[in-house]
C-alpha cells in the first residue's frame, strides 16, 4: 500500500516503529498531490519545502533519540480560514488575498507543537458562507468521487483533501453543517464538538456564537486522536470552557449494548432523499442488532431551524465582517473619491455575492424595527431548539439522523438558488444552534456510488459516547476508509 493512503494512526505507528521516516510519510503524500491536485482542486496554497523542513525536524528528533508526540511527523492542512503565521489567510475572498497573519490560531499552535507538518491551506466557501465550496474568490474544488460534483461547504477544501489522500487528516470549521455536510458528501469522518471545547482564536469569524473547529479524517479513531490535540481551554478565547477533557480514544470500544438511541422523525420528512433515508434506516437497525435500543421521538421546533439559523448567522455575519473596509487591513479599492466612497467601492469589489447577500440580510435583521420582528425572535426560537434537545436528551444517549439531505450534487446546480443551497444544511443546523457535538461518519453510497452520511448527535461534552458509537458502527461495517477508486 502506497503510505498517503494511510490512516493517521496508521502512519504514526510506522513512524514510532521506525519503518518510515517523517520525510518519507510527507514524499509520499506531496507526490500524491503533484498527481491529482489539478483535478480535485483541494488547495489554495501549498508550500512543499516548508513541509519537508518540518518533517526532517522530526527525523532528527527521533534521531536524538525522543519519542515522535501523537500526530508528529504526519502530513496535515488546515482549512483557509485559520491564521498560519507567515502563511496567507484568504478565507477564499478577495478581501483577505494578501493577508499574512504573524500568528498561529490556536488550533495550528497545538497540531505544531505535537510536530504535525502542515502541507498548506484548504479551499473553502468565501468567509464559510455556503455548502459547495462554489463562492471561493480562487477556484471550484471538485469531489473526489465524481469530479462533476461539488464536495460540500464550506470546508470543501478540507474534506476533499482526505478523500483524495492529500493530507492524513485535516481542519476545518462548522458553523451550520461546515464539517460534516462536505464530510458526508465526500465518505470521510467529520466531527463538530460542543461549542466552547476547541478554542476559536485565530479563527476568522463568521458567526461567532455558532462557529465551531473540528477535524475531518479517514476513519472514526482518527478523529479521536486529533480531537484529543486540540480541545482544551484557551484563555486567548472567552467562549473557551474550563473543564477536564478525556482521553477520547479510551471511548473507541466495539459495544453499544445499552445505549440509547433517539431517532428525531422530523430528519425523515420531506426533502430527505429516499436512498439517504434507507441508509440511515439500515444503520439505524444494525445498531439494534449489535445491542443498542431505539425509538422513535420528536424535536417539535426543528423545522424552524433552518430560518432561525440564517437569521442568527447572517445578523452575526454582518457584524463581524464590518471591519472589512479598506482602512487597517485587507483589500482596498484602487479608485475612490472619498473615504465613503472607498468604504463602499472596498466592499463592492472585495466581497462575493453570497456574502454581500448574508450581510445585507443580517443588517436588515438587526436595523430598527425589524430586530424584535427578526433577530429577537430567531433568538427564542434558538432557546426552544436547545430544550428539545435538552429533553431529549434525559432519555437518550444519542440521537441518529441523517447528515445531508442528498449525495453530492452537479456543480453549478444550486449556484443561482441560494433557497435551495441553504436547505443542504438542514439536517445540521440545528446542532450549531444548540452548541452541541455531533459526527459524520460513512454509511452507504448511493445508486450513482456517491458516499451517504450518517449524523450522531450526542450532550454536551460528551464527545466520548458519539465516538463510541461512531467506532462502534465503523467497526461493523464495510464503509471504513473506502476510496473513491475503489468504487
Amino acid at each position: 500500500m502506497e503510505l498517503y493512503r494511510l490512516t493517521a494512526h496508521e502512519a504514526y505507528e510506522k513512524l514510532k516503529k521506525r519503518e518510515v521516516s517523517a520525510r518519507e510519510l510527507a514524499q509520499s503524500v506531496i507526490k500524491h498531490i503533484e498527481d491529482v491536485e489539478q483535478s480535485i482542486g483541494a488547495y489554495i496554497h501549498l508550500d512543499f519545502d516548508a513541509a519537508l523542513k518540518q518533517a526532517d525536524d522530526v527525523d532528527r528528533h527521533i534521531d536524538e533519540g525522543h519519542e515522535v508526540p501523537l500526530l508528529g511527523g504526519l502530513p496535515i492542512a488546515i482549512k483557509d480560514n485559520m491564521c498560519t503565521e507567515g502563511i496567507a489567510t484568504t478565507c477564499a475572498s478577495r478581501m483577505l488575498a494578501d493577508f499574512v497573519p504573524p500568528y498561529d490560531a490556536t488550533v495550528v499552535r497545538r497540531l505544531k507543537e505535537r510536530q504535525a507538518v502542515v502541507l498548506g491551506k484548504l479551499n473553502m466557501d468565501e468567509f464559510a458562507m455556503g455548502s459547495s465550496t462554489e463562492t471561493s474568490a480562487f477556484k471550484k474544488t471538485k469531489n473526489p468521487w465524481d469530479t462533476d460534483r461539488v464536495p460540500g461547504g464550506s470546508s470543501g477544501g478540507s474534506a476533499a483533501a482526505v478523500a483524495a489522500d492529500e493530507a492524513f487528516f485535516t481542519l476545518g470549521s462548522d458553523t451550520g453543517g461546515s464539517i460534516r455536510q462536505p464530510a458526508s458528501l465526500c465518505g470521510v469522518v467529520g466531527m463538530k464538538p460542543t461549542y466552547g471545547a476547541v478554542s476559536r482564536y485565530g479563527l476568522v469569524a463568521f458567526a461567532s456564537s455558532l462557529d465551531q473547529i473540528g477535524p475531518l479524517t479517514k476513519d472514526v479513531k482518527d478523529c479521536a486522536m486529533v480531537l484529543n490535540a486540540i480541545v482544551g481551554h484557551d484563555p486567548y478565547d472567552a467562549t473557551s470552557v474550563s473543564r477536564s477533557y478525556p482521553d477520547y480514544t479510551s471511548a473507541l470500544i466495539d459495544d453499544v449494548k445499552g445505549i440509547k438511541i433517539g431517532v428525531p422523525k422530523e430528519f425523515f420528512g420531506q426533502g430527505i432523499n429516499e436512498e439517504v433515508k434507507s441508509a440511515v434506516t439500515k444503520a439505524i437497525e444494525l445498531f439494534k442488532e449489535m445491542g443498542a435500543d431505539y425509538e422513535e421521538t420528536s424535536l417539535p421546533y426543528t423545522d424552524h431551524a433552518l430560518s432561525a439559523y440564517y437569521l442568527i448567522a447572517s445578523a452575526e455575519a454582518s457584524s463581524n465582517l464590518g471591519r472589512y473596509d479598506g482602512v487597517k487591513y485587507g483589500y482596498r479599492a484602487a479608485q475612490y473619491d472619498d473615504m465613503i466612497d472607498m468604504y463602499k467601492k472596498t466592499r463592492s469589489e472585495g466581497f462575493g455575492s453570497e456574502v454581500k447577500r448574508r450581510i445585507m440580510l443580517g443588517t436588515y435583521a438587526l436595523s430598527s424595527g425589524y430586530y424584535d420582528a427578526y433577530y429577537l425572535k430567531a433568538l427564542k426560537v434558538r432557546t426552544l431548539i436547545t430544550r428539545d434537545f435538552q429533553r431529549a436528551f434525559e432519555k437518550y444517549d444519542v440521537l441518529v439522523v441523517p447528515t445531508s439531505p442528498t449525495t453530492a450534487f452537479k456543480i453549478g446546480e444550486r449556484l443561482d438558488n441560494p433557497m435551495e443551497m441553504y436547505l443542504s444544511d438542514v439536517c445540521t443546523v440545528p446542532v450549531n444552534i444548540a452548541g452541541l457535538p455531533a459526527i459524520s461518519i460513512p454509511c452507504g453510497l448511493d445508486g450513482r456510488g456517491l458516499p451517504i452520511g450518517l449524523q450522531i448527535i450526542g450532550k454536551a461534552f460528551d464527545e466520548e459516547t458519539i465516538l463510541r458509537v461512531a467506532y462502534a458502527f465503523e467497526s461493523n461495517t464495510p464503509y471504513h476508509n473506502q476510496k473513491p477508486s475503489e468504487r
